[in-house]
């Protein structure tokens, strides 16, 4: 995932060598949750079932082989493409430990940062509130 230009200064210079390792020599190019291999396409599920095809199963969020499909499905699969990120567990950049980094795909990446992308939301609502109630009064109900 692209860094914030205002975020930037908190990796440490060698950020780019650092995350090739996490993604390429640590998980081999697979994401350490869910095993998706990167640049590859995949089909997938939307309760997070992807077909392996190197294997020939189905896995499911974990990695984990699991059943095929039933064959009248509600939803086809889409195709993605799998795109690995290093992310931080602790969700702080400044805390570059290898314990502390992971290489996720888009989907796990963005599961593993829900709450704290929540949290954002609502500091972002609290201030859009703010700046109305300083500006503008408060708001009616």
């Amino acid at each position: 995932m692209p860094i914030r230009p205002a975020l930037r200064w908190y990796y440490p210079i060698d950020w780019p060598q650092l995350s090739h390792w996490v993604r390429f020599d640590r998980a081999k190019g697979r994401c350490e949750t869910c095993q998706r291999p990167h640049g590859q396409i995949v089909a997938c599920l939307p309760d997070g079932r992807w077909h392996d095809g190197a294997a020939g199963t189905w896995r499911d969020g974990r990695g984990r082989v699991c059943p095929l499909p039933a064959p009248a499905a509600p939803t086809p699969p889409r195709f993605t493409r799998v795109i690995l990120a290093a992310a931080h567990l602790d969700h702080d950049p400044t805390n570059n430990q290898p314990g502390n980094l992971r290489g996720l795909c888009q989907r796990c990446h963005m599961l593993h940062d829900r709450p704290h992308h929540l949290a954002q939301r609502r500091l972002g609502y609290l201030r859009r509130y703010a700046l109305g109630d300083l500006f503008l009064g408060p708001y009616p109900v």
